[in-house]
């Protein structure tokens, strides 16, 4: 009989906790009856560790993981994903926007021979602010990703134990699990679902936060950001040739004498990006350095179950 894990980070869902692990049960069920469902509190500032405690203490197939702060969404994944002991593990967020009932759509996707099973949103149901915000995010992110994005990629997806010990190896600090799992490789594919209205409260993540993740998705995945700067100076410098050429050419026909406006704008355009491409270059020299002190991804404070 195969063995399910389902890893839910957990941040603000004291009042979600239980009717989540209650609807993870009824799907999971219908597969097996060997599970386990794996919490993981990310340094949540309401009651929902001692929610988590509570559960754990009536539910045996449930396991509570509290990490010593907020380390972030993905982080608390990977926390999740080092203590899954399934042959098959499904992500799966607390904010109930994913249906549970769906995993039975995704598990027939794998038993065709799919490694990895994504889902893919038919609708996204977010206020108007927060779709802003994620389309914001999604174009930037597609455009600066060496690899193609899915907009209405969602957060829900399966995939066997071989990928996930993949992807535990990969110590990348910036870690966006969707795309670790895309740049593993193995055989994938995506399962249309419907996303639902949240079951109670309201999405952590601003417009500075969708932002911070998108930098850190573009330096990690990618390094146009390296190439732009270079592309840029390129540009700058043949176009200041031509405008060399155009004052010379003038300067003898017409005897033109250049003033200060024309040198004073082109001296700012030019430190202007010349300022760009030294703030792109130290983000990465930052991320070497904070990849250099080899720190531990999170850190647990308690474990239940």
């Amino acid at each position: 009989m195969v063995k399910f894990s389902v890893v839910s980070p957990v941040y603000k869902a004291e009042t979600t906790v239980e009717e989540l692990v209650r609807q993870v049960k009824a799907a999971v069920s219908k597969i097996t009856e060997d599970y386990e469902i794996i919490l993981v509190d990310d340094g949540s500032p309401d009651q929902s560790w001692l929610r988590i405690e509570q559960i754990c203490a009536t539910e045996p197939s449930v396991k509570g993981i509290k990490l010593s702060r907020n380390f972030g969404q993905h982080y608390a994944v990977t926390a999740g994903l080092c203590e899954a002991s399934g042959d098959l593990i499904l992500i799966l967020d607390c904010d109930l926007q994913d249906d549970p009932a769906n995993l039975s759509l995704l598990m027939n996707e794998h038993i065709k021979g799919n490694e990895i099973v994504f889902t893919t949103r038919i609708k996204r149901r977010h206020t108007l602010r927060k779709r802003i915000y994620a389309g914001i995010y999604n174009a930037l992110f597609g455009f600066f990703s060496e690899r193609s994005y899915d907009v209405n990629a969602g957060s829900m997806v399966l995939f066997t134990k071989k990928v996930k010990d993949n992807i535990i190896r990969l110590q990348d600090r910036d870690r966006l699990y969707l795309q670790m799992l895309k740049w593993v490789g193995f055989t994938s594919t995506y399962v249309p679902v419907e996303h639902r209205p949240r079951h109670s409260g309201k999405s952590s993540y601003n417009m500075v936060k969708l932002l911070t993740m998108a930098l850190q998705g573009w330096t990690s995945h990618s390094d146009k950001l390296l190439k732009f700067s270079i592309y840029g100076g390129f540009i700058l410098s043949f176009l200041t040739f031509l405008i060399s050429i155009v004052i010379v050419i003038r300067y003898f026909t017409e005897g033109l004498q250049p003033g200060w406006p024309s040198l004073f704008i082109a001296i700012m355009f030019s430190t202007g990006l010349i300022l760009m491409s030294i703030g792109i270059t130290g983000i990465y020299i930052g991320k070497i350095f904070e990849q250099s002190k080899n720190r531990p991804l999170y850190i647990v404070e308690k474990r239940v179950n």
